[in-house]
């Protein structure tokens, strides 16, 4: 079993341990390890909320911004032959190469 949690812009994994009969996760996407775990899917999710408030809560005891997950980039290295082949995609088509690659991205997805 797995999938994903969402609360407050922070999404989580949801595993299961057949060893332990206990539903467990991890909060992805940040640096730092927040887990969370639970005997039902509803322990498991008021875990992972409480844990994310917590979180937030001592970012703010520590002066510091709680970090968010996602900021819409990240680096991808890719072979020079790719690149090249996308970059001349691009300009054929009147795009930006960030442009691209989202739509790429995202037809991808969505044929998940």
């Amino acid at each position: 079993m797995s999938g994903m949690l969402e609360y407050k812009g922070y999404s989580g994994t949801v595993e299961y341990s057949a060893s332990d009969g206990v539903l467990y996760g991890r909060v992805i996407g940040i640096d730092g390890l927040i887990s969370y775990e639970g005997e039902s899917v509803q322990s498991l999710s008021d875990d992972f909320m409480g844990a994310v408030d917590d979180y937030i809560e001592l970012c703010a005891e520590k002066g510091a911004e709680p970090q968010k997950a996602y900021k819409g980039k990240f680096n991808v290295r890719v072979k020079p032959e790719l690149h090249r082949s996308l970059a001349h995609y691009a300009a054929e088509h009147g795009k930006t190469l960030n442009s691209t690659v989202e739509e790429a991205i995202r037809n991808y997805i969505q044929a998940y």
